[in-house]
């Protein structure tokens, strides 16, 4: 069976409710508003990290040649004990270089938290895909909507794309606050 890539919009999509689009179009720091939502009950698990080979559609949104290395991270983060955003970033290697390369020994520490502390910190717009569950790798049975961005530190680039699992989509369609299902 062929997959085909998922297609990025940056434009919401109409079926989404209007506190769909905050979560996935808010341009502030989605690992600390999930952190406030959950109050504090918030946990970061690594899947993989390494070098390998980023798919065709973020090299593209990167600028990288063709089968150019990059360092991959895949993690999921989890509030009030559920898995809640898995979220994949890839960092080519001409990015870890000089005082970036503290982004090669994360472990456990959330890259949203240092990309937002730093000053030469920019972002592209967000783009959002309703992606199928072989699109990313994250066991699930659903689409999720996602949410991805290429950000620059010190004009250097990464992309960070970011899943909305189903176990926090029923807390984002029409909920008025996460905080109530806690």
């Amino acid at each position: 069976m062929r997959t085909h890539a998922p297609r990025w919009h940056k434009q919401a999509s109409p079926d989404l409710s209007q506190l769909q689009k905050q979560w996935l179009l808010g341009t502030g720091s989605l690992t600390q508003k999930l952190m406030e939502a959950c109050q504090g009950d918030f946990s970061l698990r690594i899947l993989r990290q390494g070098l390998a080979t980023p798919k065709v559609d973020e090299a593209k949104a990167l600028k990288l040649p063709a089968r150019q290395r990059a360092l991959i991270r895949e993690i999921v983060m989890s509030g009030a004990g559920q898995d809640w955003v898995f979220a994949r970033s890839v960092l080519p290697l001409s990015t870890l270089t000089g005082r970036l390369r503290q982004l090669k020994t994360l472990d456990n520490r959330p890259l949203g938290a240092l990309l937002f502390k730093d000053p030469t910190m920019q972002r592209s717009e967000i783009e959002i895909s309703r992606l199928e569950p072989h699109n990313f790798n994250y066991p699930s049975s659903a689409p999720c909507w996602s949410r991805r961005s290429v950000f620059r530190l010190d004009q250097k680039p990464l992309l960070v794309a970011e899943v909305f699992l189903p176990s926090f989509e029923h807390f984002y369609q029409g909920q008025p606050s996460i905080k109530d299902h806690l």
